[in-house]
């Protein structure tokens, strides 16, 4: 149940908002004055503070600085009457978190009290971040969402097993964080661990970079050149981007694993290794066999331990961590006080898709702590398409009034989103004909 102080000092307004609010399930304390609200405000936590501006001896001026001093997080809304909009003006400068104008519509001040709660909700799961960051300090792989749990769990089983691992994921998730974390919890943590992009590189370059090769092999090769499988011999190999190794490499690639040992670019003596290899694919890899562009019998080779890395917008729990984990790490690099993630811009990060993952996460946030100014990362910080996002998510306006166009909008966005695009049953959630539905797709551009 939120708590809410309700500081007014005319009897009627106190009461007509204490019932109002209590009938919304907040629990209300009120006070006729700002020096009856001191105490209060200093002994007790309320998630929301509603204060009239102009009070006889001390005004809402004075609570809004009392109250940033107690509780910086609790926000702070100002009663003001027509005459006075500017002096509330001047105190959202000084932190309020919003005003509301009197005479005023009880639909608007319970819309202003339910985003302020919220808003101070989201402050004090950000705060309470750093705790869990000193748990998982030391540890590549940041979360605590349900698949990254089991994700760490399986990667600790497989990492003391000399065997096989094959890592799939989108691009950007933290593939070769992973390989790197089995290296580091295997027997051959001591040894080298070399990664390796199989699809940077043209065929002979690619080649000749695995295997080496022998003096006068092609032009150029003035001597003879250890490969990467050489050189990481008692050690780890990680190929990534595996899917996009040409026919010739993942035929040599099978001799290697199926033989430990393979010929050097114009060589005629095998060279045997004793290499731990994993690899790494941003498609389904099966589904490149399928479709014969990658070959089974590699594939078998390869697929003995397979771990799946699910994209971020998947696992959406474990984006405060991470943005708090990447807020630290770019505010030590660029010496800058930034501690903490304003709840708005937490916000914004918690509804954007990242189609690249948390490599673009980890952008984002040093993108924020380099243009921040503040002592905390803000929502006008973040890079634009990540503001734009959570525009277009956000039926409402600043004022919490409705925007009927953005509101049908979003309910259709949502109503299709949920029957996975299928409008007959999207337009009878909606209660509209399928026709309506098709007329409202192309006037919003929704095609």
């Amino acid at each position: 149940m939120f708590r809410v102080l309700v500081v007014e000092d005319d009897f009627r307004m106190r009461g007509l908002i204490k019932e109002l609010l209590e009938k919304q399930g907040y629990s209300v304390t009120t006070s006729h004055d700002g020096k009856d609200a001191f105490p209060l405000i200093k002994e007790q936590t309320f998630d929301v503070i509603l204060t009239d501006l102009r009070m006889p001896d001390i005004d809402g001026m004075e609570v809004l600085s009392r109250a940033r001093e107690a509780s910086p997080c609790t926000p702070v809304i100002m009663l003001t009457g027509f005459a006075t909009v500017d002096s509330a003006v001047e105190a959202m400068k000084r932190g309020a978190y919003d005003y509301i104008q009197k005479p005023f519509e009880p639909d608007a001040l319970l819309l202003a009290v339910k985003r302020a709660a919220e808003y101070h909700r989201l402050a004090d799961e950000n705060l309470k971040l750093s705790a869990e960051l000193e748990r998982c300090s030391g540890q590549e792989f940041i979360g605590s969402s349900k698949a990254i749990l089991e994700l760490k769990k399986l990667v600790e089983k497989v990492a003391p097993l000399d065997t096989t691992v094959l890592i799939q994921g989108e691009t950007g998730t933290g593939k070769e964080m992973i390989a790197r974390l089995i290296n580091r919890l295997s027997p051959r943590a001591e040894e080298k661990f070399l990664p390796v992009n199989c699809g940077a590189l043209p065929e002979t370059l690619i080649e000749a970079e695995l295997f080496g090769y022998e003096k006068g092999s092609f032009t150029g090769a003035a001597g003879r050149k250890k490969g990467l499988f050489e050189s990481a011999n008692r050690g780890t190999l990680f190929l990534d981007e595996i899917n996009n190794a040409s026919r010739s490499l993942q035929i040599k690639l099978l001799r290697v694993l199926q033989e430990g040992s393979f010929l050097r670019v114009g060589g005629v003596e095998p060279v045997t290794v004793d290499v731990r290899v994993i690899a790494a694919c941003n498609a389904d890899l099966a589904m490149e066999v399928d479709e014969g562009r990658f070959r089974k019998d590699l594939f078998y080779r390869l697929n003995v331990i397979t771990l799946s890395i699910p994209p971020l917008r998947e696992r959406k729990d474990d984006i405060p961590y991470l943005a708090s984990h990447f807020l630290a790490k770019y505010a030590k690099r660029f010496s800058k006080e930034i501690k903490s993630i304003a709840p708005e811009a937490m916000a914004a990060l918690a509804e954007y898709p990242w189609p690249g993952n948390v490599r673009e996460l980890e952008n984002c946030l040093e993108h924020a702590v380099v243009i921040e100014g503040g002592s905390s990362i803000t929502a006008r910080s973040l890079p634009a398409e990540v503001l734009k996002k959570k525009h277009q998510s956000d039926p409402f306006m600043h004022t919490g009034v409705f925007r009927i166009e953005e509101t049908e909008k979003f309910l259709i966005q949502r109503a299709l989103s949920v029957f996975d695009g299928q409008k007959t049953k999207a337009a009878e959630a909606l209660g509209i004909s399928i026709t309506t539905l098709w007329r409202k797709l192309k006037k919003l551009n929704l095609e």
